[in-house]
């Protein structure tokens, strides 16, 4: 099910404490985006408010970085098997088929979790859609092999394809 749509004017002039409601689950967890995002208003388009929201996280610190990867649920994770990823998780993990794993995917899945946050301190982070899940095991499987210097920059190039998929689906065109 598809969120509810909203227009760029409407983006553009609704008070901050709405702008930040709207847009504070773009980037999972982490309302800080959209509310500094919401004091450089008006965007004439999705691409510049993606970018501008993307530049925040990239000019934000290492720090605050690392504590917006570390808000993204592990894949097929335990906040998924709880039922606790939030609506746009849910959709986008069950839209790449990770809630039909088999109990062997499952399981390779669960034991590349654990070897990716232990090497690296963080959860693995692929924008799912356009994968199905054997796309993302091999995914997974060649970049648990990468230096956390490489897995931090794409973690957060993935991130942006995320927040980037997230608001074509909120926005209006």
């Amino acid at each position: 099910m598809k969120a509810m749509q909203t227009t760029l004017d409407q983006l553009n002039t609704m008070p901050a404490d709405a702008f930040v409601t709207v847009l504070g689950g773009i980037f999972e967890h982490s309302p800080w985006v959209a509310e500094i995002a919401a004091a450089r208003r008006p965007f004439s388009s999705i691409d510049e408010l993606h970018a501008t929201m993307s530049q925040t996280v990239e000019t934000a610190g290492e720090d605050k970085q690392l504590a917006l990867i570390n808000a993204h649920p592990e894949l097929a994770g335990k906040a998924a098997v709880r039922g606790e990823l939030t609506a746009e998780s849910t959709r986008e993990q069950s839209g790449a088929g990770l809630n039909l794993c088999t109990q062997e995917e499952f399981d390779k899945l669960q034991s590349l979790n654990r070897a990716y946050r232990e090497k690296f301190g963080f959860p693995f982070i692929l924008a799912v859609r356009g994968y199905d899940r054997h796309g993302i095991i091999a995914n997974f499987e060649a970049r648990v092999n990468h230096s956390r210097a490489e897995e931090l920059r794409t973690s957060l190039e993935q991130i942006y394809r995320i927040a980037r998929f997230r608001l074509d689906d909120l926005i209006a065109q």
